[in-house]
This record gives C-alpha cells, structure tokens and sequence, in this order.
C-alpha cells in the first residue's frame, strides 16, 4: 500500500552490516537521487519510492512514498504542489514517523495560510505568528539542527560515492545542500511579499492567491534551479544556503552514522 509501514527494528544496529552496505553503494554505477528531513530523535531519508527513519535510539521505520498519478506529475503549477505533498507523506501518514499529536499540528500550520486568508487582519496576524512561533519551536527541538546536517551530509556522502569513508569519518561532505527546503523557503519568501505588493485584483483574496501563486511560481523555479548546471541560476539558492548556518548543526559522527543507516535502508531497497 502507498506509503504503507514496512517493518520496525529496535534491535542494535549491525554496524558492520551497515558499513559493508555502503561500501557495496560506494561502487554503484548510478543511485537514484534521495532527500531528507531531520527530526529531533533521528533522520528520514526518502527516495522517489521508498523511506527510511533512523533514530537515534537505533530503531529503523521503513516505508513506501506515496505516487502520485503521473498526469498530475506533468502538469506546469500544478506538479510542484504534487511533488512536494508525496515528500511530506512521511510525516502526515498514519504509519509514518510522526505522532497523532504532531500530524495534527502539521496539517494545521500548512492549511492556516488559505483558512487565514479569509479572517480579519488582526485574528491572522495574531494566529500567523502563533503558528509561526510553534513551528520553530518543534524544529529547533533536542538535536534537530544537528540532525538535519547529518541528514545532509549523508546525502552528499551518497552523491560524492564516499558513504564508507563518511561512515568512518574519512571524510565530512558538506552539511550544506542546494536541495534543502531552506532554500525552498528562503525563494517563496520575497514572491510572496512582492505579490501582496503588486496584486491587481480585489484585496479580499490577494492573500490566498498570492499563497498560491507564490508556492506555485517558486516550485517551477526550484525545479528549474536544481535541474540546472549553470551558475547563474544557482544564485537564487545562495539566500537559503546562509540560512541553513541557523538552520543547521556541525553533526558529530554517531548522528552522521543515524542518517547514514536511513540512507542504506533505502538504498538496499532502490538496487534489491
């Protein structure tokens, strides 16, 4: 079933298991592209089919990603909205990583922007910034920051063929990434505000379209962004990158190891 638990393991971690895993991934012609998110107790790492959460506990969930209709996937504004509600699948799914109590709180903050739109100026203000505030405070919880550059640093290690050497800490791939919804954020950020600027129709809807527009406009251009190979248009990214020195944490090796063995699970699934 999409999206559908897997299998939990709260054994002890083989780490020599683990290691031999990634020196096999180490010598694979081609690995298909992975992304991330951290939490406060461990690392999800997510394929286009497959994910994997690793906590720092050594307990490892594994699941499916959902999948979407592939006319959906193709259509210009629409695809970004698509692309980007399969990749939270892992955290609003019933047998995902979140509690009941979290996916609630979630599905709040993400819908409050198109509900808010329609309440009067000082109930939205009011709520934005309660949202807003309770939304830093569960991603800076425990060692999220710290996490989240273990999970990126994983990720490198996988692009860069050097997972062992990361494993053995050889070597330390960057804890920056082009890809991280930082960037994403740091790029819907100013559309946004230039479209409630410059909005020509009725204000009683510029702050639901302009939402919209906004989130649509920057998906077709973070796609753009990330399938290109220019430097030019690698310089919307810079913003989002300065931001993850807040966003991010130097991780130390066992929390590198935490996202390294999300990564294997995944991996080991994607070339079964």
């Amino acid at each position: 079933m999409p999206g559908g638990l897997l299998c939990v393991d709260t054994v002890g971690v083989d780490r020599e298991g683990v290691f031999q895993e990634l020196e096999r991934f180490d010598g694979s012609a081609s690995l298909p592209r992975l992304g991330g998110m951290a939490r406060a107790d461990g690392v999800v790492i997510v394929s286009e089919r497959f994910w994997a959460f690793a906590g720092v506990d050594g307990s490892l969930r594994e699941g499916l990603m959902a999948q979407p209709p592939k006319t959906l996937r193709s259509i210009p504004f629409v695809r970004g909205f698509v692309r980007l509600s399969a990749s939270l699948s892992p955290l609003f799914r019933r047998t995902g990583v979140t509690r009941k109590r979290e996916r609630r709180f979630l599905l709040a903050a993400v819908l409050a922007p198109f509900v808010l739109a329609f309440a009067p100026g000082w109930i939205s203000l009011t709520a934005g910034f309660l949202i807003t505030g309770g939304l830093m405070a569960w991603i800076l919880r425990g060692r999220t920051l710290f996490l989240h550059g273990a999970e990126h640093r994983a990720i490198a290690a996988a692009e860069l063929r050097r997972l062992r050497d990361s494993w053995s800490g050889v070597t330390r791939p960057s804890r920056f990434s082009q890809r991280c919804g930082t960037n994403f954020a740091a790029l819907v950020m100013p559309l946004a505000f230039l479209g409630e600027r410059f909005w020509p129709l009725p204000a009683a809807v510029a702050p639901l379209a302009v939402t919209v527009l906004a989130l649509a406009l920057t998906t077709e251009l973070w796609q753009l962004v990330q399938s290109s190979s220019h430097r030019l248009l690698k310089l919307p990214l810079v913003p989002g990158l300065a931001l993850q020195r807040l966003t991010t944490r130097e991780p130390r090796l066992d929390e590198t190891r935490v996202a390294l063995r999300a990564v294997a699970s995944v991996l080991r699934r994607e070339l079964a």
